[in-house]
């Protein structure tokens, strides 16, 4: 496996320094590197005119490597909608989706190419894991986004999710760093508020509680999809490793050691997980911890192609929603963008394989 090229922002501002020191660069120059990149949102040489024009190819070759290389781009919603599948340095294929709303901008990112979870309606864990992402590469999507945000006149970039392809917990390191790099205000990092970025997880709970003990006041999103551990051992399988009386325990204890509401993420399956009798028992599950803490988002499955896992019916959609809201909870139907753009995540990138494999 070829890691990936180290990069401006693997680093925070005293790795910055500290690295262009040791290069025999001053420490000015990783400075003005970060300016451009965290605030101008560039990393074309040609447009960093306050470097020398001699050394401004080799700093940037040296210090910003190329991560990311987009090869196709599905545009939906009027264009407000923005599918790209990227490949990374060693050829690997990822995906994001920008998507800009009456009052906000957000990108949904990868953390890991592939997925290693299994879950069987999910188009990335078909793949398999290929490999985990770098804080770079992840912060390096945002980046992207933010600059094709504001190139197409979207608006600024201002949510961004880890919701992509991976789990992002099975990915921690990077993804902490990645955080910090995203939050921090110019020419530290992107600027973008950190309560305004979601990480989500299908249930790593030793994650979840590192994740609580980080102090960053992010908001997390648990990707439940079933209230009973039979059905959901089927289609989340760390569920045999983590129950959902533990993964419901540790989201509660993130709410408690950080303020922030959780999301309940559910994804509604035809005749699979959106029958009555789940909405009473998940309203019971959530309400044991009351109903503050949590809000719940009902999800119409994105279905992929050749798969027999399919959206529920609009009328079980409608009474599952209202079964929750009856019990005090606060619940979203989650709005379903790009459905004619292969809008789940990992469908870009496995109609790839599948053509080269």
């Amino acid at each position: 496996m070829r890691l990936a090229p180290r990069h401006l922002a693997d680093l925070d501002p005293a790795g910055r320094r500290a690295w262009a020191q040791e290069l025999g660069y001053p420490g000015m120059r990783a400075a003005q590197l970060a300016t451009h990149y965290f605030g101008h949102l560039t990393a074309d040489p040609a447009a960093m005119t306050d470097l020398p024009a001699g050394t401004r190819a080799e700093l940037a070759a040296t210090f910003l490597p190329p991560l990311l290389t987009p090869v196709a781009q599905q545009v939906a919603d009027g264009g407000r909608t923005v599918k790209t599948l990227f490949h990374l340095h060693d050829g690997i294929a990822i995906e994001t989706v920008t998507m800009a709303y009456p009052d906000r901008v957000t990108v949904c990112v990868s953390a890991q190419a592939g997925c290693g979870m299994g879950c069987p309606f999910c188009a990335t864990g078909q793949l398999g894991l290929q490999r985990n992402l770098s804080a770079g590469e992840i912060v390096e999507q945002v980046r992207q986004a933010a600059a094709l945000a504001r190139d197409r006149d979207l608006g600024r970039l201002s949510n961004v999710v880890f919701m992509g392809m991976g789990e992002p917990l099975a990915n921690y390191s990077a993804v902490a760093r990645s955080l910090r790099a995203i939050s921090e205000a110019p020419p530290a990092g992107l600027g973008i508020s950190a309560r305004n970025l979601t990480v989500s997880t299908c249930g790593l709970v030793n994650g979840i509680g590192r994740l609580a003990a980080e102090g960053l006041p992010v908001r997390l999103a648990v990707s439940l999809h079933a209230p009973d551990d039979e059905l959901r051992d089927r289609l989340v399988p760390v569920n045999r490793r983590w129950p959902i009386s533990q993964v419901l325990r540790a989201a509660h204890g993130y709410f408690a050691a950080s303020g922030r509401r959780v999301s309940v993420e559910y994804a509604l399956i035809r005749d699979i997980n959106d029958q009555q009798w789940r909405a009473s028992l998940l309203a019971e599950r959530l309400t044991h911890y009351g109903t503050g803490w949590v809000h719940v988002n009902p999800i119409p499955l994105n279905p992929v192609a050749g798969s027999v896992w399919t959206a529920s019916r609009p009328e079980a959609e409608n009474a599952f929603v209202e079964t929750l809201r009856r019990a005090g909870l606060t619940v979203t139907l989650r709005d379903t963008r790009g459905r004619e753009i292969d809008g789940a995540c990992g469908q870009l990138a496995a109609k790839e394989a599948k053509a080269n494999g």
